[in-house]
């Protein structure tokens, strides 16, 4: 559970998030979340800020990341959608991997939900919620029965083992969604949705796709292999040429609204609480993630 917190001394504003742990798998499991945290410090991950055990909970306080949503943020009026702000998006998005990748950490759980502005007028994101990340090891194969079916690979689905690649296969449905606002593998059901992924079924949508460049099209066909290795890696694909050359300086406006009809389909209330703790005041509201 995350709660919005506030430090009594100092007011300051953190994200804190609630592990239940009241037995010895719990605590473990727990821990072991904080420890993979610190080894992920860069901007473009949102940061643990400091760990406390109390008798039946662990609390982790993290950097309060204050904009929302990027793609709640992008249908907003005031807020520009275009095929070079996209890139940037996803530009930065590959940093936060390159990152992450570099310490063997997988994310297996990106999705738009996870993608959040710095604060609400920047064009600055960070990747969050690494509940589901797992540090791999050269000879241990991991393989895992969870995600969001739309945004899982085939392995996950086939029950494989996972690579850095799993995290590749994500970025490329969210590139797909960012510029098309159209799910490239969702189903009437979730079954279908995974039978789709599992066939690696998938094609440009004409309509949506029309002023979407050939090297963005690229870009995406490169991530979206079902082998995974066949995905270019985070920094092959930071070094793709859609991130590399010059984008038009007069781009076309990107419609919104089938990315707000997306929204529409994925979008949930969450009920607000209060709780307390420590030197921090705490509740549930708004908080962006």
């Amino acid at each position: 559970m995350v709660y919005r917190l506030q430090e009594k001394a100092t007011g300051r504003i953190r994200a804190g998030k609630y592990f239940r742990a009241r037995t010895a798998k719990e605590r473990q499991a727990a821990r072991a979340e904080v420890e993979l945290m610190n080894l992920l410090h860069h901007p473009r991950l949102v940061q643990c800020l400091e760990a406390f055990q109390e008798p039946t909970q662990l609390v982790m306080v993290m950097e309060y990341v204050a904009g929302g949503e990027l793609f709640e943020r992008i249908v907003d009026d005031d807020f520009e959608h275009t095929e070079p702000s996209s890139a940037q998006y996803m530009q930065q998005i590959l940093e936060g991997l390159q990152f992450m990748h570099g310490q063997a950490i997988v994310h297996l759980d990106l999705k738009p939900e996870n993608i959040v502005c710095v604060s609400p007028g920047s064009h600055c994101v960070k990747i969050i919620d690494f509940g589901l990340a797992r540090k791999l090891a050269p000879d241990t194969p991991v393989k895992v029965l969870h995600g969001t079916p739309e945004f899982m690979a085939p392995e996950v689905v086939a029950f494989e083992p996972v690579s850095l690649s799993t995290d590749m296969w994500s970025v490329g449905v969210i590139c797909y969604i960012l510029l098309s606002g159209e799910s490239p593998f969702q189903g009437d059901t979730d079954m279908e949705t995974l039978s789709n992924v599992t066939a690696a079924r998938w094609d440009f949508e004409e309509e949506s796709f029309l002023e979407i460049s050939q090297q963005a099209k690229d870009f995406i066909s490169q991530l979206l292999q079902k082998e995974p290795s066949r995905r270019l890696p985070s920094a092959g694909a930071l070094l793709h040429p859609w991130l590399q050359q010059p984008q038009p300086s007069s781009p076309k406006v990107l419609s919104k609204e089938r990315i707000r009809q997306f929204l529409a389909r994925r979008k949930w209330q969450v009920p607000a609480g209060d709780v307390g703790t420590g030197g921090w005041l705490c509740w549930r509201a708004q908080c962006p993630w």
